[in-house]
């Protein structure tokens, strides 16, 4: 191109193709950052959201191209040196976010089908929990020892042996109970939803025939705690990369104005 061909000791940031290349690629730069600040203040109706994105997606792949263009493809000095590994970074995690951003919706609806609010999370895994103490106290009776049995659950408990009755206590909170109370912890287990359904079913043969309608249930509130640790590693894939690209993306800009102002006076 002309501006590597016709000049003396090649292309350069401070000729006048070079300043150009300079000027355009980090207006768009600032314009690709503006996103930020339309998101932050959603009520301004300023172009279409999908629009601001694609926007951004775009300058800011053009703008890599034309600081390529405004450097000659030589990184010379440290501060140019880190400006571009920034700019690689930030644009590399911005493709990423997109790529996650368009895929990930469809990954939720087909692994998470009773997906819920993310906020409410904790409160139905406490509801959760809450069901399935009652499910097992329908057999077992209280689980607290010191409480009183619940005279709804006589009926049920003596048409259960008093061994079945203890075996499936023991197991509900040696196994069930832990998983439920704490979903996210390590080697859990009912996490895994094959393993969860593999001890179901070895419950099923070992405890008499009347647990059985709870042991269902209780599976059913164990696919759903499942289902909500789905969400939230789905949930943090979605978001967890804004970590990376927001702050580094920041810190090109003011890293930038500062190149462009040592550039210009020195």
């Amino acid at each position: 191109m002309p501006y590597a061909l016709f000049s003396r000791s090649g292309p350069s940031g401070s000729s006048v193709p070079g300043l150009l290349y300079g000027t355009v690629g980090y207006a768009l730069m600032v314009f690709a950052g503006l996103l930020s600040l339309r998101k932050k203040f959603p009520i301004w109706r300023i172009g279409r959201a999908q629009t601001w994105m694609r926007g951004h997606l775009w300058m800011g792949l053009l703008s890599l191209l034309l600081i390529l263009f405004h450097s000659g493809f030589a990184f010379r000095g440290s501060l140019t040196l880190v400006l571009m590994w920034l700019f690689f970074i930030v644009i590399g995690s911005g493709v990423l976010g997109a790529m996650i951003q368009h895929y990930v919706p469809s990954l939720m609806i087909a692994r998470v089908p009773m997906e819920t609010i993310y906020e409410e999370i904790p409160h139905v895994r406490a509801q959760l929990r809450d069901e399935a103490d009652q499910l097992v106290a329908s057999i077992c009776g209280p689980l607290d020892t010191e409480s009183e049995q619940p005279a709804a659950a006589v009926a049920t408990l003596v048409e259960i042996e008093q061994e079945d009755r203890a075996r499936f206590r023991d197991i509900y909170l040696g196994k069930v109970r832990p998983y439920l109370a704490d979903p996210e912890a390590r080697g859990v287990e009912l996490a895994d939803s094959r393993r969860s359904a593999e001890l179901f079913q070895s419950l099923r043969r070992l405890l008499a025939a009347p647990v059985h309608a709870v042991l269902d249930d209780l599976e059913n509130i164990c696919e759903e705690e499942q289902q909500l640790s789905r969400q939230i590693r789905i949930y943090r894939w979605l978001h967890g990369w804004l970590l990376v690209h927001v702050p580094l993306s920041i810190a090109l800009l003011v890293l930038g104005a500062v190149h462009a102002v040592l550039a210009l006076r020195y």
